[in-house]
């Protein structure tokens, strides 16, 4: 099976074109190689997937049929993803919620004002 059908059969990627892609983008690696979207995959591949920042490392168990149930997607693979990658995204989350609440928007008059006598100041020093 393609592994981009592959990842996209195991719920990875939501189509198979997005799986394309990232082939094509370099994101994906099998036994730590680059891989184009028609590589085939086979039982006990290792499969490094990156997607949202993460580094996915899959081992291949079995080539399903076709699509398949979120429930069945562990007989086909088994995530090996370690811990603290998963660690590192929520730490950008935190880091990113520290600036602007998402929505906010453009400045207010008195964020805008707030800005000016913080500049103000520091040029009068």
């Amino acid at each position: 099976m393609r592994v981009d059908k592959f990842l996209w059969c195991i719920r990875y990627v939501k189509t198979r074109s997005i799986g394309t892609q990232a082939c094509k983008k370099g994101a994906v690696k099998i036994n730590e190689a680059s891989v184009k979207p028609s590589r085939d995959v086979y039982p006990g591949d290792t499969i490094v997937f990156r997607k949202n920042q993460i580094n996915y490392k899959i081992e291949v168990l079995d080539i399903p049929p076709s699509r398949v149930g979120a429930k069945l997607v562990d007989l086909y693979r088994k995530d090996t993803t370690p811990k603290e990658d998963f660690e590192k995204t929520e730490m950008l989350q935190y880091a990113k919620s520290y600036y602007r609440k998402k929505g906010v928007g453009r400045p207010t008059k008195k964020d805008r004002r707030d800005i000016a006598d913080y500049t103000q100041s520091d040029e009068e020093e």
